[in-house]
């Protein structure tokens, strides 16, 4: 019997950055009540090596759209990562949730044992369908959507716990 890989993937990566999406609208809302640029936002980083928030939403985007093309067959869009601006990235979460909606439960479901292989300079990591999921793309997307929300939190946005966790069903 097959699993259900859809209710494991677009749902749960539609949710999330619907999440993210209102954790930048928060951040927008604070920066204009603080008299702060929301912009410098998007520079703000955990630690000297890691990425920027902008980086942060758009591998989150990336992890989201990559996961439920690479399951379905179906080519994902490709961006330029150029986005300067909360409303760019803003545009990219919104397309990211159009591409998202746009594949069929039955292009997913059932792609437990589909061979998954992401390259990476010096080598690459095979996976079957299912092992990449849980194993690879949930925790991928998720530590995305995690540093997002820390860097907004730690600069002082008032977002919780339901903020990260967005709205349910």
């Amino acid at each position: 019997m097959a699993t259900e890989l859809y209710d494991l993937t677009a749902p749960v990566f539609t949710r999330g950055l619907k999440a993210l999406s209102a954790i930048l609208d928060k951040a927008v809302a604070h920066a204009e009540e603080t008299g702060a640029d929301a912009e410098s936002y998007l520079a703000l980083r955990l630690a000297p090596d890691m990425h920027p928030l902008s980086k942060q939403v758009q591998i989150a985007c990336d992890g989201s759209k990559l996961c439920v093309a690479r399951l379905s067959g179906v080519d994902a869009p490709v961006n330029e990562d150029s986005e300067t601006t909360i409303v760019e990235l803003q545009a990219r979460i919104a397309s990211t949730l159009d591409f998202i909606g746009s594949v069929p439960r039955d292009a997913i479901d059932g792609q437990e044992e589909r061979d998954v292989v992401l390259k990476f300079p010096g080598g690459e990591w095979p996976f079957k369908g299912q092992g990449y999921v849980v194993g690879f793309a949930l925790p991928n997307v998720f530590f995305h959507l995690s540093t997002a929300y820390g860097l907004l939190r730690q600069a002082g946005v008032p977002i919780g716990k339901r903020d990260f966790l967005g709205v349910p069903g």
